[in-house]
Parts: structure tokens; sequence; C-alpha cells
């Protein structure tokens, strides 16, 4: 949560960048948040050593106990439809970025260079029908390329409704 949301992701945005993309949002709020309703208890500790910035868990089940009250916050707000919660959650926690915790994360990621994300192939479970029309057996096939694969879930479950 707290590395991913707070650091890792910040390798993929330029220097002086706010977030922009809704996952990256979303990541930022929900680290960010917990980072900050966790403060007065170290639930999250923001540790520097050797230069470098870290986050570390201290209490796993406080953390939980965190997550559970932005989930029902978060579910208030969809409920009452509170436009100003959410721009007050989502401006407020997950779209500006600690630039001097972005440098040091450019600095750091500079000796990598593999792109800051990747997609990949996920196996596909085709099942066996006996002559009654039951499964006897699955049997796991690896497609060969990623657009493939995507152009696929997308003719497969391109159909579905929008839920809500």
């Amino acid at each position: 949560m707290g590395i991913y949301g707070l650091i890792t992701q910040l390798i993929r945005l330029n220097i002086g960048d706010n977030i922009e993309e809704a996952h990256m949002r979303n990541r930022q709020w929900v680290a960010a948040w917990a980072y900050e309703k966790g403060m007065k208890d170290n639930v999250i500790e923001k540790i520097t050593r050797d230069g470098k910035t870290y986050f570390n868990i201290n209490d796993y089940e406080k953390l939980h106990a965190i997550f559970g009250e932005l989930l029902r916050e978060t579910q208030r707000i969809k409920s009452e439809g509170d436009y100003k919660a959410v721009e007050d959650l989502v401006e407020g926690y997950g779209v500006k970025v600690d630039q001097d915790i972005h440098n040091e994360v450019l600095e750091r990621n500079k000796q990598f260079t593999a792109a800051p994300y990747n997609g990949f192939v996920n196996p596909v479970l085709v099942p066996e029908l006996d002559k009654n029309g039951e499964i006897y057996d699955i049997k796991v096939t690896q497609p060969d390329h990623f657009d493939q694969q995507m152009l696929e879930y997308s003719k497969t479950f391109g159909f579905l409704p929008e839920m809500n």
C-alpha cells in the first residue's frame, strides 16, 4: 500500500506533474489518507535512512481498521452523492505529489532500465465437457500475445452493462 501509492508509482510521472490517471490517483489517495489517519499512532512510519525515504507499516491491525474507515467513507460518499467530499478526498490526497520524494524516486530509479509497469498474458481456463455437458476437466492454455488476449477480452466481455 504505502510503497506503491506513495513512492513506486511516481516513476511514471515527470517532475512537477500532478497525478492525472484515475488508478494512480486511487492508489495515492488510499495510501496518503491511511498514512495521515494513522500518524498519531505511528501506524505507517516514514523513515529516512542513508538519504532514502521508506514507509514502514508498524501496525497492520490498525491499518486494517483505517482501510475500513476509508471504505465506509467512500460508500457514504457514493450513496449520498456527496460531490464535495469526493472532490476533497481526490484533490486533497490523490492529485498532488510530494516533489522531494518524487525527485528521490526518479534518482533512485535511474539504475533500472525496465518499464515502470508492464502487462502480462493471463492463462486461459478451458472447460472440457462430457457428453452430458458436465465439466470433467479444466485445461490451462497460454495465449501467445498480450495484444491478442486484450482484443479477445474486448470481444468477449465488451458487451457487459456498466455496473453502478
